[in-house]
């Protein structure tokens, strides 16, 4: 029942904190040489690389778009009851840390943080965006 469903929402928190804290923890001790050459041809490495910046941004597209559909139930009701705010409130530390995983993996020469952050930008926006959008869904004063 409830109890037991309260139980296995607290240890997924639990396992999310001490896997963030372990990664957070490897990311700092990693080593900073950890460049490896994959040698692929020029055209094929450009196919790949459109096709997976095409689907992150259809993928930033419904991701976003999910959320519209309970912002206008909540904005037609004028009440956020029957929202599932722990849904959300997993959903909101899910996003803000893969957003902050991007962030922090930047590379620390400047001329890769521009480019970076461009290949990037599908998912941060993604990820940052819902986790905006999710703010006025859990909120009702808002």
């Amino acid at each position: 029942g409830s109890t037991s469903l309260k139980s296995f929402c607290v240890s997924w928190i639990g396992l999310c904190v001490v896997l963030d804290v372990i990664l957070l923890c490897q990311m700092f001790l990693r080593n900073e040489d950890q460049s490896t050459a994959i040698e692929r041809s020029h055209s094929s490495l450009v196919v790949m690389e459109m096709s997976g910046f095409v689907c992150g941004y259809i993928s930033c597209a419904f991701y976003l778009g999910s959320r519209f559909p309970q912002l206008y139930k909540n904005f037609r009701r004028k009440s956020t009851d029957g929202t599932s705010y722990l849904l959300f409130a997993l959903a909101m530390v899910g996003n803000l840390t893969y957003g902050l995983s991007l962030v922090f993996k930047v590379p620390t020469a400047k001329s890769l943080q521009t480019p970076y952050f461009l290949h990037h930008l599908p998912w941060l926006i993604g990820s940052f965006g819902v986790l905006f959008l999710d703010v006025f869904v859990s909120f009702p004063c808002l």
